[in-house]
């Protein structure tokens, strides 16, 4: 199983930015795919998720109205869409992968399988 995240980088405030993950080894349709962010000495955050089908999303508070979330189950991809940036957004940003393919898993503990992380970082 491999997931490979990409699409960071550096940006200024109220900049966009579009996250990809590519997975292969896994029925990409059966997993909940999620995106996590972390800094330096903090926990792992949820970021936002998407169900199997892709009818379902969840989003964390911080970043709702300003990221959605897609899967193209055909190409095995999800992308996170992040619109006005801001600094506070800055943090590795990784692609997950829930074998739970029906509903919302917000807790990292629940995804089995983690892609390699990508660095986003919002400047002032």
């Amino acid at each position: 199983v491999q997931l490979q995240a990409s699409g960071g980088g550096s940006v200024q405030t109220g900049d966009s930015l579009r996250l990809s993950c590519s997975a292969s080894g896994i029925t990409f349709n059966s997993y909940g795919m999620g995106w996590f962010r972390q800094t330096p000495g903090m926990e792992r955050e949820f970021v936002s998720a998407i169900s199997g089908s892709g009818r379902t999303t969840h989003f964390a508070d911080s970043v709702q109205g300003r990221f959605t979330i897609s899967r193209d189950n055909a190409k095995n991809i999800v992308n996170l869409q992040m619109n006005n940036l801001k600094p506070e957004d800055t943090a590795v940003y990784f692609c997950a992968a829930d074998p739970k393919r029906l509903g919302i898993r917000t807790d990292p503990r629940d995804y089995t399988h983690w892609g390699q992380g990508t660095q986003v970082t919002v400047s002032s």
